[in-house]
């Protein structure tokens, strides 16, 4: 258990200084990439481009291996269908995204920095984060919300 938390806090020290890095975590970056009728940036373009190398290296080492180094097994979403949840989800996400620059990740390393859109926006995600599992929590008897 010890090993995974160290390994979870290594991966994120390891995440968050490629956001600081690259600069993701300014939202006016992000929002001059989404502005493609005026003055756009591509950085975003390769910063994702570049996130690709890793994730295709994890893919094709979880595809020869029966389970992780720290862990029992993968944990990979069974569902691939595509429901309103997701829809949903992936239209939140894109609005708050399109409206502030932020997402998940970047405005957690952008904490770092003080700014009090990162702690607006981080405040609200843990609010929409709660009040989501309080709904679900209610929804379903004997849900657990580990």
């Amino acid at each position: 258990m010890r090993a995974r938390m160290v390994a979870s806090v290594f991966c994120g020290l390891i995440f968050g200084a490629g956001l600081v890095i690259s600069d993701m975590i300014n939202p006016g970056r992000v929002l001059a990439f989404l502005d493609v009728a005026g003055s756009w940036d591509p950085s975003l373009a390769f910063v994702m481009g570049g996130a690709l190398i890793p994730s295709a290296v994890a893919h094709i080492i979880r595809a020869r291996r029966s389970a992780p180094l720290l862990d029992s097994r993968f944990y990979v979403p069974a569902n691939r269908s595509i429901d309103w949840k997701l829809v949903t989800g992936a239209g939140l996400f894109g609005l708050g995204w399109g409206l502030v620059g932020f997402c998940p990740g970047p405005a957690i390393a952008a904490l770092s920095t003080g700014r009090w859109e990162a702690v607006l926006f981080v405040a609200a995600m843990l609010v929409g984060m709660s009040v989501y599992r309080l709904s679900r929590r209610q929804r379903l008897p004997g849900y657990s919300a580990n």
